[in-house]
């Protein structure tokens, strides 16, 4: 491989990976913000939140697949490998920022069934959320047919 086209690909290689590093930096903004909404029970907020939020994760997605692209064609850069360490660090914070906006989903999720229990008279643990989102009551068995 000739130095010109080693020396282009170390180029597009630090590209994308610098782009994966914006990426994953505005992607821990965008889950303090789903932090805060969900905190305030903002529904707005949190649709577009997690509409950016889905965007983000596509364009990370191809970035590494362009980047992965690019390390078969080409020795893995040395120069890149400061940025990419910060691509990883901001990636495992996002790890763990999604994990503890999961709990307080999960938080949220137990009072509004133990809230709809208290108001429907039903325990709150038994049912199924149908197609449509609504709630329908655990099933029953049915005899089917009798000998």
């Amino acid at each position: 491989m000739s130095r010109g086209l080693q020396q282009e690909l170390e180029t597009a290689l630090g590209a994308v990976v610098e782009d994966m590093r914006l990426a994953a930096t505005q992607l821990v903004s965008v889950l303090e913000a789903e932090r805060d909404a969900l905190a305030g029970a903002d529904a707005t907020a949190l649709d577009v939140i997690g509409e950016r939020k889905q965007s983000l994760m596509q364009q990370l997605e191809q970035l590494d697949i362009e980047r992965l692209q690019l390390i078969q064609n080409a020795p893995f850069a040395g120069a890149v490998e400061p940025v990419w360490q910060q691509v990883v660090k901001a990636l495992q914070t996002c790890r763990d920022m999604n994990q503890r906006n999961g709990v307080l989903v999960g938080q949220r999720l137990g009072q509004v069934r133990r809230a709809l229990a208290v108001l429907t008279g039903r325990n709150g643990d038994t049912g199924v959320y149908g197609p449509s989102g609504e709630l329908h009551p655990a099933l029953q068995s049915h005899r089917l047919a009798q000998v």
